[in-house]
């Protein structure tokens, strides 16, 4: 533990937490891309202090609104009616630095999925829990203009996911760029209900009452495929990384999209499957080309084998999440 700096100090007195000359102990914390964290052990117990950066730390040229911050805190407020356990405490929010102060989730009893997934360690209820936490929120705030009028935040989702990931994807990949541009269109015209935008294991604690979401920074109002997409993504992509349990994580794919869809009330599932299994190809090959590669597929030959599955599927788009699941399992599996 280090003396944390004087404006982690200054957002917890603001907060209240601490007096005019306290300083208590603190380190950083790793994971993220997007913003400046730390745990700061306070007499009462840890916290988290998270600020958002404006320029994130990836090597691409990746700017996004501070603002964004501001609708992680609304994004937790909303989707804590609906789904408690899944979110975590939110002690206070800063204006004035763009940050919020968290309660700290003890490692010793809530286990972050990636790492979880990385040492093989797949369990399908784990998979279902997240899919009936993610449906869940989708289906309380699914076709309400009032949730809507809050998170109008449209530009960002832009810059943070359809910018960086499909049209920076199609910029690479120029006879891919209109089926890219069209994915991206879709989505962002697709208003439906309160999305996450960052359903990833890195952002997923699994505790003891299930999963918790966190890191809810590109809170939009859109399109919930999205979302599942995106979590199913890595589950994909996690085949490659710990090739030794590939079937539990197709067996873990098939939970999360199963419980998912059982539990979508607000348009007819087909719809939303079809969009979701369109989409999926997309955000493989946005994982490898676009600018937020993931970190563990150094090897060119599997990011030449995220292309060969993704690439004639964005040509010919799915209409089922099974579709996809299928043409990986035969190239990763065989």
């Amino acid at each position: 533990m280090a003396t944390q700096p004087s404006e982690i100090a200054a957002i917890l007195r603001r907060a209240g937490l601490i007096g005019l000359d306290d300083l208590p102990p603190a380190a950083p914390l790793t994971g993220g891309v997007s913003s400046d964290i730390w745990r700061v052990d306070l007499a009462t117990g840890p916290v988290c202090v998270k600020r958002a950066l404006a320029k994130l730390k990836v090597q691409a040229d990746w700017r996004a609104p501070v603002e964004r911050n501001a609708y992680e805190a609304a994004w937790m407020n909303t989707a804590r009616a609906a789904a408690p356990a899944a979110v975590a405490p939110l002690l206070a929010r800063d204006e004035a630095a763009d940050a919020l102060v968290m309660g700290f989730l003890d490692p010793r009893r809530y286990h972050l999925w990636k790492s979880e997934l990385r040492d093989g360690r797949a369990e399908p209820d784990d998979a279902a829990a997240v899919g009936e936490a993610l449906v869940r929120i989708h289906a309380a705030t699914a076709l309400d203009p009032a949730v809507a009028a809050r998170f109008a935040t449209d530009a960002i989702f832009h810059d943070i996911r359809l910018e960086p990931y499909l049209l920076a994807t199609g910029r690479r990949h120029p006879d891919l760029e209109p089926a890219l541009r069209r994915l991206a269109r879709r989505t962002a015209r697709t208003r439906l209900a309160l999305v996450h935008g960052d359903v990833s294991p890195k952002n997923i604690l699994i505790g003891p009452d299930g999963p918790v979401l966190l890191d809810a920074e590109c809170a939009w109002y859109g399109d919930p495929a999205f979302d599942l997409a995106f979590c199913l993504n890595h589950l994909l992509l996690k085949c490659l990384w710990t090739p030794e349990a590939a079937p539990a994580f197709l067996d873990c794919f098939d939970m999360l999209a199963g419980t998912y869809l059982a539990g979508v009330v607000w348009e007819p599932r087909a719809r939303l499957e079809r969009r979701a299994a369109s989409l999926l190809p997309g955000l493989l090959l946005a994982r490898v080309d676009g600018k937020s590669p993931v970190e563990y597929l150094t090897n060119e030959a599997a990011r030449e084998l995220v292309r060969h599955v993704a690439r004639p599927l964005l040509l010919a788009p799915p209409a089922t999440l099974g579709a996809v699941r299928a043409v990986w399992a035969e190239e990763v599996i065989g």
